[in-house]
């Protein structure tokens, strides 16, 4: 492996670029952070929508989420590799086509994180918030969704992790991430094939573990905010009684 990190780590890295695109593992960072950037907007008015008591919100809204999270990525991959130029008249490069379809997908997962963090605060905070005069959107904006948000980073950040593993099947559309260079470079070595796959394998093992171990601080960070929160609260009220 030391021999293809030595005479592979650049293509490994950034694929052909300044040559030609920007690939290897930058671009795979890119896509899954793009993708998820992009899809936030969306998740959030399809988990707004999942919430409402208006059912001409809430049923699109679950059809888009339970329709998307039960078909597989690499037919959304397909369907937009195929559709999209039908639509807009014009040739897409795979790297748009990619991130279209990662940010129609990623929604649907985010959609429920979002569903979840609202969902999870206490019912009085929105009672709270409609009783001091705020409309159902000024009570969202400014008290439930700041509150839900922070209870949403760990999730996302392990989405994130989800949609790093997730762009590795877009090679097949010939967006040039990490796995199309691995692909390139066992085309070329031939007799390779397992010390190549191998580290590609250990490049994502260190990428998400890296992730999952950050998720894993930002979560305990919040838990002990919340905890010195709920502390300083009881000794107000103690104080008070």
């Amino acid at each position: 492996m030391l021999d293809i990190i030595r005479k592979y780590g650049m293509l490994l890295l950034v694929g052909p670029w300044p040559h030609g695109p920007l690939g290897g593992i930058v671009a795979t960072l890119i896509l899954a952070a793009l993708g998820l950037a992009l899809s936030f907007p969306v998740a959030l008015l399809l988990g707004l929508a999942r919430t409402s008591s208006w059912r001409w919100l809430r049923w699109p809204a679950s059809a888009w989420v339970h329709g998307l999270r039960g078909i597989p990525l690499v037919m959304i991959i397909f369907w937009a590799y195929y559709l999209l130029p039908l639509l807009i008249g014009d040739t897409i490069s795979p790297f748009a086509t990619a991130l279209c379809a990662i940010v129609c997908y990623e929604a649907a997962f985010m959609a429920e994180i979002v569903r979840a963090g609202i969902q999870g605060l206490p019912a009085g905070q929105a009672e709270a918030a409609r009783a001091a005069g705020l409309t159902y959107a000024q009570a969202m904006v400014h008290v439930i969704l700041p509150q839900a948000l922070v209870n949403m980073l760990p999730s996302i950040v392990n989405q994130f992790i989800s949609t790093i593993k997730a762009t590795s099947i877009v090679y097949i559309i010939g967006v040039q991430e990490a796995t199309f260079a691995a692909q390139e470079i066992n085309s070329v070595e031939m007799t390779h094939a397992l010390q190549t796959y191998l580290l590609l394998a250990c490049i994502y093992f260190l990428l998400c573990y890296g992730l999952s171990f950050a998720a894993a601080a930002v979560e305990r960070h919040f838990r002990l905010r919340q905890a010195a929160g709920a502390a300083a609260s009881a000794a107000v009220a103690a104080s008070a009684s």
